[in-house]
């Protein structure tokens, strides 16, 4: 097993990886986990189906299209209340042809220090998350916000405030073009497919994002992991299935 699986089953509290084809082994609770997990999972209600993409809100603002002009603007923005108590924006961090974008909800106090999505406790989890399918930051994902500026107190960011950003996040999934969009949680789900359906209905789904229909699935925030870890059977269950799909041919 490799140790970056091995680190976050340690850290999720599992003991069993099990890669298409492979035996489960572990405990109990792993091979319960690693089961439901398998080349098919086993509730219906995990299995993958495919969701129509949402019908594209038209844009606020032109932004550019090219990723200089893009970072500049984002830099430099004065359009919503966020940008008035941020330290600094947050771009997003990643190679700019990813096959896989990460997108979460708005920044910490960590990242408004660092300039930086993810660095802080949540970041840690998320790193491990992806070192479990192989991939990083550096070599293969790109991550970024809903919003780029620090909501204070990390609260949620208001509807209006998310509408400000939509348009430089819709871009960078324009110019990235991922194979696959994984939102995490529920503020980054609803706000990429346009709807109020609660996170655990949109969970397990193949949903897809915008004119392009790119696919997108759903799973939880690490910080949510870390408040509750008793989700963690379903987080490795959400894994797995993105493994699965990144794992298919081209």
């Amino acid at each position: 097993m490799h140790p970056s699986r091995r680190y976050y089953l340690n850290a999720l509290g599992l003991e069993s990886w099990v890669r298409r084809g492979g035996a489960p082994g572990g405990s109990a609770e792993a091979a319960g986990v690693a089961a439901a997990a398998a080349d098919e999972i086993a509730d219906p209600a995990m299995k993958p189906k495919s969701v129509p993409a949402p019908a594209a809100a038209a844009p606020t603002f032109e932004v550019p299209r090219d990723w200089a002009g893009l970072r500049a603007m984002v830099k430099d923005c004065r359009r919503c209340r966020l940008c008035e108590t941020r330290t600094q924006t947050v771009f997003g961090v990643g190679p700019e042809n990813a096959p896989l974008m990460v997108v979460g909800e708005g920044p910490g106090a960590d990242e408004d220090a660092q300039g930086e999505p993810f660095v802080g406790r949540a970041g840690k989890l998320l790193d491990e998350m992806l070192k479990a399918l192989g991939r990083s930051r550096k070599t293969d994902t790109f991550i970024a916000n809903v919003v780029k500026c620090r909501p204070p107190n990390n609260r949620e960011p208001a509807p209006d405030e998310a509408e400000s950003c939509r348009p430089y996040l819709e871009q960078q999934l324009r110019l990235v073009k991922p194979m696959l969009i994984v939102a995490l949680g529920r503020v980054a789900a609803q706000r990429l497919l346009v709807t109020d359906t609660p996170l655990s209905k949109l969970r397990g789904a193949l949903h897809h994002w915008g004119p392009e229909g790119t696919p997108l699935m759903v799973t939880y925030h690490p910080a949510y992991l870390l408040r509750n870890p008793g989700e963690k059977a379903k987080s490795w269950q959400d894994l797995k299935a993105i493994d699965r799909f990144l794992a298919k041919p081209a």
